[in-house]
């Protein structure tokens, strides 16, 4: 892929974005417990990949995820939620990727 040049303006959007990161996913991962609460059946697949491919972006411990994904219970992605926004559970604290 070929790299463009952004405008000034462009790279400070593109490196506010990057510095907020951790503050967006938290943010993301409460509105999907809520969206998971109201979802429909047909909605819910898709919404439980957003909320796996967050979790993993926050590198929790795996068995954590797994966890959550095998439940497929918003109660239990909620305490996650909780745990995380109440410093008991810290970002980074599963396996780096390679």
């Amino acid at each position: 892929m070929a790299r463009q040049d952004y405008s000034k303006y462009q790279q400070k959007v593109i490196k506010r974005f990057y510095d907020n990161r951790e503050q967006i996913d938290d943010q993301k991962l409460s509105e999907l417990v809520t969206s998971l609460y109201l979802a429909t059946d047909k909605q819910k697949p898709k919404l439980w990949l957003r909320a796996k491919d967050i979790l993993d972006r926050m590198q929790l411990p795996q068995t954590r995820v797994d966890h959550v994904m095998a439940s497929e219970d918003p109660a239990v992605l909620a305490k996650i939620v909780e745990e995380l926004q109440s410093g008991k559970l810290k970002r980074g604290s599963g396996k780096k990727k390679s």
